[in-house]
């Protein structure tokens, strides 16, 4: 009830969040900082609920290639049973004279061959089985590369948005009042134009006896730019129409909010729109603080340099 005291009712709520009000059918936080919807699916098998396609195109690189090549292994493998199950003597080449684990090796490097179907020749399936196996796993190896490239330029051609967040949102000195400051930095050699950003400010307190969220558009002070190629600071002016307006640092310590960042913007590589997404909860949030200036001017004067691991610099400062 104190907080609801503390939210200035001049702001207007948002209805558009895609977010119910009902707080206790929720729990953590809304949107992780990497953007993601801090949500987990139940209730439907797990085949169906699932976008392999999905899930391939958005595993980290080291994921993505430790399944390819543990798919190449265990194919194989499982080839070369089948190959030494049917029998050694009708893969003409293997000298029964060896040993059954050299026997078991050639046969597993033959269905790598026959895989990938580079096919060296010397060794050469007999029999109506084996050739069919051969014929069978030369399908299966075309069809399984051609699934694997298209992985691959799924993953290359994806239309991302390599914008970075700071670690924290800070209240910072603005005019004679103070605002809500969220940066953030295009940090690859990408070019972003006609940017725009939305925030959503996001609450949790008791009305009349019920868990209540409220959703809260932030006005900002600029809320779209003609280009994206250096920082970007957001910034929420706390004036008398701000919900944040009658916040001190005590109430950004014990209320329980979030701050929702949204951002689009035009990628020119991709020709496509993209888009991010953050938050940061009020723990996030430094009371007394400014950013440090990100980029100045070279030496010579004849470019601006954009320093990149100064993002999550400040400063703390008196409000």
């Amino acid at each position: 009830m104190a907080l609801l005291k503390k939210i200035n009712h001049r702001a207007q709520t948002d209805k558009n969040s895609g977010f119910g009000a009902n707080a206790n059918s929720y729990g953590g936080r809304f949107v992780n900082k990497d953007g993601t919807p801090n949500i987990e699916k139940r209730g439907m098998h797990l085949f169906r609920r699932i976008s392999w396609y999905h899930t391939m195109i958005d595993l980290p690189n080291w994921k993505f290639m430790s399944i390819l090549f543990a798919f190449y292994i265990a194919m194989n493998f499982i080839f070369a049973v089948v190959y030494y199950a049917i029998g050694i003597e009708h893969l003409d080449g293997i000298e029964q004279s060896q040993s059954t684990l050299t026997q078991f090796g050639q046969a597993y490097f033959f269905s790598a061959q026959t895989f990938t179907t580079v096919g060296y020749g010397h060794i050469s399936p007999t029999g109506f089985l084996t050739s069919a196996l051969s014929a069978a796993e030369a399908l299966i190896g075309l069809l399984s590369f051609a699934i694997a490239t298209g992985l691959f330029f799924g993953r290359f051609s994806k239309p991302t948005a390599y914008l970075k967040f700071a670690d924290n949102a800070l209240i910072s000195p603005y005019g004679e009042n103070s605002a809500l400051m969220i940066r953030l930095v295009p940090f690859k050699n990408t070019n972003f134009t006609d940017a725009t950003a939305k925030v959503t400010l996001a609450l949790s307190f008791e009305e009349n006896g019920i868990q209540t969220n409220k959703f809260y558009n932030l006005k900002l002070e600029l809320d779209h730019i003609n280009a994206l190629s250096l920082s970007w600071t957001l910034v929420h002016p706390i004036t008398e129409e701000s919900p944040l307006f009658n916040f001190s640092e005590e109430d950004f310590k014990r209320a329980q909010g979030e701050i929702l960042v949204f951002i689009t913007t035009f990628d020119n590589m991709f020709s496509n729109t993209v888009a991010a997404r953050s938050s940061y909860t009020f723990n996030e949030i430094i009371y007394g603080a400014k950013f440090e200036t990100m980029y100045n001017r070279s030496q010579d004067s004849s470019k601006t340099v954009l320093h990149l691991d100064k993002l999550n610099h400040y400063e703390l400062v008196n409000l």
